[in-house]
């Protein structure tokens, strides 16, 4: 066990203060909130051991570099955004999951790996989309169309 910097607890802190997974980015630019001077191999040390320790376990999404989340939240699947490159965590289904698995078949593992745009993502676009129709409008004003009715 490593002895308890104000590196390692500027870390632990940026773990305990959010709830999904971090990139060794993202673990950079937290843990500085709380220890302004650490340095990315500060990061990477304290991340290898902290896994060790089994108080991190590492997040795995196909063709991206690792996460890592604290080790002791519940059963859960992940959300990746596509447009922000933040992961989140998504609740897991397990009678969703029982429906899956073949007759006969025994589950050992499993990942779920969503894709899509977080919340925070699709406001913005959803707000990008507004501000574009608004200023693309036209200034003349038309007339709505009278609707005849079949009945004459």
């Amino acid at each position: 066990m490593q002895r308890n910097t104000s590196q390692r607890r500027a870390i632990r802190l940026a773990f305990d203060r959010t709830d999904r997974p971090l990139s060794t980015e993202e673990v950079l630019a937290a843990a500085k909130r709380y220890h302004p001077s650490l340095g990315i191999a500060t990061v990477y040390r304290a991340l290898k051991d902290l896994v060790a320790e089994d108080w991190l376990r590492i997040v795995k999404l196909p063709a991206m570099p690792p996460r890592y989340e604290l080790a002791n939240r519940p059963a859960h699947h992940h959300f990746y955004c596509n447009t922000c490159g933040r992961a989140f965590e998504v609740p897991c289904s397990r009678v969703l999951l029982d429906a899956l698995i073949p007759d006969g078949f025994e589950l050992e593992t499993h990942d779920l790996v969503l894709y899509g745009r977080c919340n925070e993502c699709e406001l913005a676009q959803v707000s990008g989309r507004q501000a574009v129709e608004e200023v693309s409008r036209p200034s003349v004003r038309f007339r709505q169309p009278r609707y005849v009715s079949a009945e004459r």
